[in-house]
Formats: C-alpha cells, structure tokens, sequence
C-alpha cells in the first residue's frame, strides 16, 4: 500500500491538471469533471493495491474518470441526448496543452477576476480553499462561495476549455499571469502548514510559466512582474544588507505602484523608505494603511519593526502580538514569537 500511495501522489502532482483538463473539455462541465476524477481515485486506491499500478496510471484514472462522468450523465434525464455525443469517442491521454486550456478556461472572460483566479488555483494546483484564502486576504466563507459561482456559471454558459485564438491572448494573459504569481508565493511561503515553503506548488508556477512563455513567445513587455523582479534582483545582487540600494528600491517600487496601485506595494516601499529617509517616515507610510491592511499580518509585522525603531516598545509588542495572532505559518510564527520574546 505505500508503494500505491506514492505512486498515486506522483501521478496526482504531475497529471492532475492535465487529466481535469481532458474531462471537462470533454464534458463541457468543470464540477462534473472533478467529480468524476476524484471518483476515479477513490477506485484507484481501491483497486492497484491488489491488481497492481498500471503501466500508465494517468490513462487508467482519465479513462476510469470518463467513465464514471458518462454513468452520472445516463442516470439523468436531462443527460440522454448528450450522453451518444459523448460516448462517440474515447477520451484522450492527458497533455501540457490541457493544463494550460484548463487554466484559460478558468480564466474566462465570462467571470469576474475575482473568481478567475481562485477557481484556477483551486482547480488547476489543487490550493485548497483556506490557502486561496490566505493568499487573498479575505474570509474562507467568501472564496467558497466565489468558486461554486464560478463552476455554475461556466456549466450554464457552456464555456470552452481549449487554449484560446492567439488574438485573444492580450485579454486573457492577465489572470493567468495572476494565477501564475500567486501560485509561486504560496509555494514561496506556504498558508497553515508544517513547512515553510511547498516547493510543489513553485515547481507547478515555473513549469506554467515555461508553457505559457513557448505558448506566447515575444511577450516581455515591462509591468509589474517585470519591476517585481527587478526588485528581487537588487536585493540579490547586494553584497551584503547594508550594501543595498534602498534608493534604487524605493524608485522600482514607486514605478511598481502607477502599474499595480496595491496598498501591499506600499508597504513594501515603505520598508525602502526606512533605510532610506529613516523609520519614522517609514511609519507615516505604513499607518495610512492601517484601514486596508488590519487584516495583514505583515502590516503588523511591518509595524512592530518601525515602532521599535522608533523607540515606541510598548506599541510595538502589541503590534507584533497582533502579527503573531494573524501568521499561519509554523516558520513565520516561531519568527514573530522570537522577535516577540527579543
């Protein structure tokens, strides 16, 4: 049974995307899809432990999957007519192209952006909702709901899921793109688990953006991944902390804000401005922000750094109790309780 464990979790990490990609093209029907597929691994379970693993395991849990997706659509009445034109051809092999036409399809116009990105993240790198959560900042209740929206409303205006016309891909990139940035932060530093960092998830956000960069070669235009990077890349490249170039980070952060106004941009560019112009100017910045990120943990974080710096150590172990109280992460967590504790 180990042996069949960790194969099916190989087979899930590498196909997974790719086998619900080929479902619900097939089947027109996201939520129909991920039934079926998990169905399909509820018998695998069952089953390879004592007929074996088969030679290609993502064929076996596709075609097992397709199966069951055709026996729910025969036991509806609504479902006959549909079922000889699905039944007419076999369901193929999963490929890279499935995921990406998965993740475009996710990313459909006929949703909102708040919805694009959750219900990709969910459905296309298997982020359970309290993780989407914490990457969003808002309650689980909220993007639970958005993702059953989302599902209905792609059944009932019986969206695509292929890879769309190349003249369509300056609408359509920017969710994916989303997708892409957020997935690489979760794996960066994982929401609520006993790891720092998934490093799954991060492989999942290079190896989609290697595709989507052979799929759309000759988009590197500068925005804000572009400045983000560009940020990263001065603290890489400095030879030690008080080597920086704060001054060269606060202009890219600056230039980062006119293409994507966040009040987490400004945060970040407050932290420049402290080894900058000094921690009480750097405070001025992060308290107008107080309002939008009270939720934030690192706003809190933030401001317990700046009001210690400050002198003001009272105010700033409250605000570092309050970042503690909002961190999920067991690493980040035991960070915060250290400074708590120094």
């Amino acid at each position: 049974m180990p042996d069949v464990q960790a194969e099916v979790d190989r087979v899930w990490r590498r196909d997974a995307a790719g086998m619900l990609g080929v479902l619900t093209r097939r089947l027109g029907d996201l939520g129909r899809a991920e039934d079926a597929l998990q169905e399909a691994l509820a018998e695998a379970m069952c089953r390879w432990p004592g007929d074996g693993v088969p030679d290609n395991p993502a064929g076996w849990l596709v075609t097992t999957a397709w199966r069951r997706a055709l026996d729910g659509v025969r036991r509806e009445a609504s479902g006959r007519a549909k079922l000889a034109t699905l039944a007419a051809a076999p369901v193929d092999p999963p490929t890279r192209e499935d995921r990406l036409a998965l993740v475009f399809g996710c990313c459909h116009p006929a949703l909102p952006v708040s919805a694009q990105v959750p219900l990709t993240l969910r459905a296309v790198c298997g982020l359970s909702t309290e993780e989407i959560a914490a990457a969003y900042l808002v309650p689980v209740a909220t993007i639970a709901q958005r993702l059953v929206r989302a599902r209905r409303a792609l059944a009932e205006r019986g969206v695509p899921f292929d890879l769309p016309d190349p003249d369509e891909y300056p609408v359509r990139l920017p969710a994916v793109l989303a997708v892409v940035y957020l997935v690489f932060n979760e794996g960066y530093l994982a929401s609520g688990t006993a790891t720092p960092q998934r490093r799954d998830l991060a492989r999942e956000a290079l190896d989609l953006a290697r595709s989507l960069s052979v799929l759309m070669p000759g988009q590197g235009r500068i925005g804000r991944y572009q400045l983000e990077a560009g940020i990263a890349a001065q603290h890489a490249v400095a030879a030690s902390y008080a080597g920086t170039r704060w001054a060269a980070i606060r202009g890219l952060y600056d230039q980062l804000y006119a293409v994507q106004p966040s009040p987490v941009v400004l945060l970040s560019g407050a932290v420049a401005t402290r080894y900058v112009t000094g921690p009480a100017q750097a405070l001025a910045e992060v308290e107008a922000l107080g309002e939008r990120l009270s939720g934030y943990r690192l706003f809190h974080a933030t401001r317990a750094e700046l009001l210690r710096a400050c002198g003001r150590t009272d105010e700033a172990r409250a605000a570092g109790e309050r970042a503690l109280a909002l961190a999920t992460n067991p690493a980040e967590r035991e960070l915060l309780a250290r400074r708590l504790a120094g």
